[in-house]
């Protein structure tokens, strides 16, 4: 069954240069960034955005969600918390920050065309992308391509698969939430990956690479990675399982400290405007907004299948979650 996807009516809000109504503009000055998003997208991101906003220095401190939610914790607990601005891929870490009172509401925010689901009902946080977990797998090495988890706890697969840990990942650790809320899965899945030898990298970088190189088979990963490299000649290949797909939106936020506001809502308004979805297609990825083309790898979103999944459960068990994951593949 292929659930209502999490993007919505179509709108517009600001292309390359000019600014629609409402939309802050002549920011200028330091803008500090922690976020989770590679290393090479996010150096492309801040040039396309300085293209805009020219006079925005943008810095960033980059590492996988666990590891900067760990260096922003210290930060807060010296009262000196650095970034204006938060992007990672792991809403539930928006929502905990939310709760603490460490957002800052932008309720003019542009979000003319994004389905509700995908950002802060107080505005306080907005996805800027669908970013899905499937499987990947060298073309070198599996004849057949998998089409179900399950095909990862098969004869064919023993110890041949590796997964991002859920304790560096915050992609990882929304998906491992996800698939243990499924039926005919739950942790039983994932003793059954451990019987047949699957292994925990750290991130899902670490996991492209090991299936790129041959070194595995088969990886549990983010989409628009394996799909990126494909395209660029990679002999891996992605596949979306049937029984469905996990979903995260990597969202964007401004902290309640920020140094620099008008900047940080300027990049706010970039990643929702028309020119910033559109940009987040050119890097592979699919964009929130209905009425941006998703990259011409990927298939339809009407087609895909998400898993459905209750975030308070996964908020709730995320620590115990994490826990039950490094008790079988050591974190």
């Amino acid at each position: 069954m292929t659930v209502k996807p999490i993007l919505a009516t179509a709108a517009a809000a600001l292309t390359l240069g000019l600014a629609a109504p409402g939309v802050t503009v002549a920011q200028s000055g330091p803008l500090m960034i922690y976020t989770s998003t590679p290393t090479e997208a996010m150096n492309d991101l801040i040039a396309r955005f300085n293209d805009v906003y020219p006079d925005i220095e943008v810095e960033f401190f980059r590492s996988g969600t666990t590891e900067v939610m760990n260096k922003l914790e210290a930060e807060f607990a010296a009262g000196d918390p650095q970034p204006d601005v938060l992007l990672v891929a792991n809403s539930l870490v928006m929502t905990d920050l939310k709760n603490d009172d460490r957002l800052m509401a932008y309720p003019e925010a542009p979000v003319d065309g994004f389905d509700p689901a995908v950002y802060d009902a107080d505005m306080t946080y907005f996805g800027t992308k669908l970013i899905t977990t499937g499987i990947a797998y060298n073309t070198d090495l599996v004849a057949e391509a998998p089409t179900s988890w399950t095909d990862l706890t098969s004869d064919d697969a023993a110890n041949s698969v590796i997964m991002p840990s859920p304790l560096y990942s915050g992609a990882a650790a929304y998906h491992v939430g996800t698939v243990v809320q499924q039926d005919g899965f739950g942790w039983d899945y994932y003793d059954a990956l451990m019987e047949n030898g699957a292994i925990a990298g750290r991130g899902n970088g670490s996991v492209l690479d090991a299936v790129a190189r041959g070194e595995q088979a088969y990886g549990i990963i983010v989409d628009f990675m394996p799909l990126n490299a494909k395209r660029d000649g990679s002999p891996v290949d992605f596949v979306f399982p049937v029984e469905g797909v996990s979903a995260i939106t990597e969202p964007v936020a401004i902290l309640s400290t920020a140094d620099n506001v008008e900047a940080a809502k300027a990049f706010v308004d970039f990643q929702l405007s028309e020119a910033g979805q559109q940009f987040a297609a050119e890097q592979g990825y699919i964009p929130a907004k209905q009425g941006v083309a998703p990259p011409d790898h990927f298939p339809p979103v009407d087609d895909l299948t998400i898993m459905a999944a209750d975030p308070g459960v996964i908020i709730e068990n995320d620590e115990a979650n994490k826990r039950e994951f490094a008790d079988r593949f050591g974190g």
